[in-house]
């Protein structure tokens, strides 16, 4: 099977953090190519930045098709131009949010979000009731460190995020997490560790 992960950010350092992070999950075997927008944002943290990011992924879908990839990941949880690449295409289009959110609402009866800044919460809420999970939802919980800042300090976003989670299972009655970005990805396995 031939995946490619579709970065939606001009950020290039991420590309084999990337790769590394969905192989670790990957079937054995499985193909996995990463691409990333050469127009676009330095980050996703508003409808402005997934305006500006959607012409560049509809450039790779389209370039992921004409290579007969199997499917695509758009590697933001945010979904940037999730539905408008579904319609350009047809093979599996998934975005990390949307996947996210319904496995957390299948691992349990109630799941929290960690995400990155207060300002995201509304953008949260609407994808949430698009998914059809939002009634599963305890909270949403934020670390208050933008998305850029996330590789600067790696103790301190894990420290950040663990705390933000530990106060969603015992204030909020959370049984999952899901994260709210894929920049938190760095810092899940010390966020295992610690919870």
């Amino acid at each position: 099977m031939k995946l490619r992960a579709i970065l939606p950010i001009i950020v290039n350092g991420f590309c084999e953090e990337a790769k590394r992070s969905l192989h670790s999950v990957a079937r054995e075997g499985t193909d996995i190519s990463v691409s990333v927008v050469e127009r676009g944002p330095l980050s996703i943290e508003c409808q402005y930045d997934v305006a500006v990011a959607l012409p560049d992924i509809l450039i790779h879908v389209a370039r992921a098709l004409k290579e007969e990839m199997d499917g695509v990941v758009i590697d933001c949880m945010a979904d940037p131009g999730l539905e408008a690449s579904r319609e350009l295409a047809n093979i599996p289009i998934i975005g990390m949010g949307e996947a996210s959110f319904h496995l957390a609402s299948l691992l349990a009866h109630r799941f929290s979000v960690v995400s990155i800044l207060d300002r995201d919460i509304p953008d949260l809420d609407r994808m949430l009731r698009k998914y059809g999970v939002h009634s599963q939802v305890a909270s949403v919980r934020v670390i208050n460190i933008p998305v850029l800042d996330l590789r600067r300090n790696e103790d301190d976003v894990a420290r950040a995020a663990t705390a933000a989670a530990l106060l969603a299972v015992r204030e909020d009655g959370a049984g999952a997490i899901a994260l709210g970005c894929s920049g938190l990805s760095r810092v899940v396995p010390r966020m295992v560790e610690s919870l």
